[in-house]
């Protein structure tokens, strides 16, 4: 097999994947997870919303309710797929390599999708202002709490029109506070704690927003739960 017919082997197997996707509903707060001791039969249960749908200020509950749905939810379904993919795949000594680890990279995507999604929504429903200590906390790391606003706004534009992540991470290696540019679900930096995240993918505002990704930074601002950011911190 040539390198151009393995690469389209591989994407046309992940395509496979995505494609089998399940739409589902949110779930209710009383729902329990699943849980596996093994890595290869663990099925994720997607985590409901931690607000109404409809209760966040100028981002539709149309959006939010597509954005769990389509994207968070199908991740979640993709990932869980993934999973059995891989024991099978593992099972079977005539598995090539180089498809293995088309499989193994799938599921780095789906499961930096998954709990970036996760994150995202869990620091939103909130009324977009920082407590004082907080507040004091990141201006100690970058001089004023507006210089890091005006930092981590600055990624977002400059991802706007494209896809990836904002994080405000604390870097446990480090032990530093600062913010991250991400490209995609898996170039999240090592050994960093995510403490806010925003979602820069097109998906996340512009059936609300067009292209206008300013006015989505700052409808997010304005819906941070902070309570939630200080928790992580």
């Amino acid at each position: 097999m040539t390198t151009t017919s393995r690469r389209e082997f591989v994407h046309g197997a992940a395509a496979t994947l995505v494609a089998a996707s399940a739409i589902a509903t949110p779930l209710a707060a009383s729902e329990e997870k699943t849980v596996s001791n093994t890595a290869y039969d663990y099925q994720h249960v997607p985590a409901p919303l931690p607000f109404a749908a409809k209760a966040l200020n100028g981002i539709s509950e149309k959006l939010v309710q597509s954005h769990w749905q389509n994207n968070y939810t199908g991740a979640v379904t993709a990932l869980n797929l993934l999973r059995g993919r891989l024991k099978q795949a593992l099972g079977d000594s005539n598995t090539p390599a180089y498809l293995y680890n088309g499989l193994k990279r799938e599921q780095l995507l789906r499961t930096g999708s998954v709990v970036l999604h996760e994150l995202y929504f869990g620091n939103l429903g909130g009324d977009g202002k920082a407590g004082a200590d907080l507040r004091a906390r990141i201006a100690a790391s970058f001089g004023s709490f507006d210089a890091w606003e005006s930092e981590f706004r600055k990624i977002g534009q400059g991802l706007g029109g494209g896809s990836g992540w904002v994080v405000l991470g604390f870097n446990q290696k480090l032990k530093l506070l600062e913010n991250y540019w991400m490209a995609d679900h898996a170039t999240a930096p090592a050994d960093t704690a995510p403490i806010l995240v925003m979602d820069m993918y097109e998906h996340a505002y512009q059936m609300d927003f067009g292209a206008a990704a300013a006015k989505y930074i700052d409808a997010f601002f304005s819906n941070i739960n902070w309570d939630t950011v200080a928790q992580r911190l």
